[in-house]
């Protein structure tokens, strides 16, 4: 992230971060989302954090975070009868029921990573001990949350052998998104 921050510098680019699924996750002292001008969070059902779905900007540019709200709340002018709206807006806002959900889960952020790193370490320690490959494990001066827990094998075939050993005993395991740019459409 520093290289990206310094070349994106160089050229006078905003930095909007895809942090969707790095809550609680840091490099060295820093948390992911927090190196551009704003992080995007997510709190789609599979995240460490849920609330069904939505999400969360985050920036510590005041300027830029009122400009995020006016557009993420309909645009909405200011008035106390009134419903005008200054340009194009959005309804994006979280429902209070989702928000309380998400609330109450960031309360337990901690114990919630403690237990995500405790299961990857299971999982590091089982796979250290087969051939079937290596444990996807944070690199160094980073922390990682744990969202996804990750193995890498030697080949396709490997990994066919594991995802059908894995389904097989009812353990469901499946093979990383397909990048964007190799999917037909």
């Amino acid at each position: 992230m520093g290289r990206l921050i310094n070349l994106a510098d160089q050229w006078n680019i905003p930095v909007v971060e895809d942090a969707a699924e790095s809550l609680g996750s840091m490099i060295l002292t820093r948390h992911c989302g927090t190196f551009g001008k704003a992080g995007i969070l997510s709190f789609n059902g599979n995240k460490t954090i849920t609330c069904g779905g939505g999400g969360a900007i985050i920036t510590n540019d005041a300027a830029l975070a009122d400009r995020a709200k006016h557009l993420t709340t309909t645009a909405k002018v200011n008035h106390p009868w009134e419903y005008v709206h200054d340009e194009v807006g959005y309804n994006y806002r979280m429902p209070n029921l989702n928000a309380a959900l998400a609330c109450a889960q960031l309360e337990q952020l901690d114990v919630i990573l403690t237990d995500k790193r405790m299961l990857a370490n299971a999982y590091n320690a089982f796979f250290s001990k087969t051939d079937w490959c290596d444990f996807f494990k944070e690199p160094d001066g980073c922390t990682s949350n744990y969202w996804l827990n990750a193995v890498i094998t030697l080949d396709k075939k490997q990994r066919d052998d594991l995802l059908k050993t894995t389904n097989d005993s009812g353990i469901m395991t499946r093979p990383i998104w397909q990048l964007m740019s190799d999917l037909e459409m």
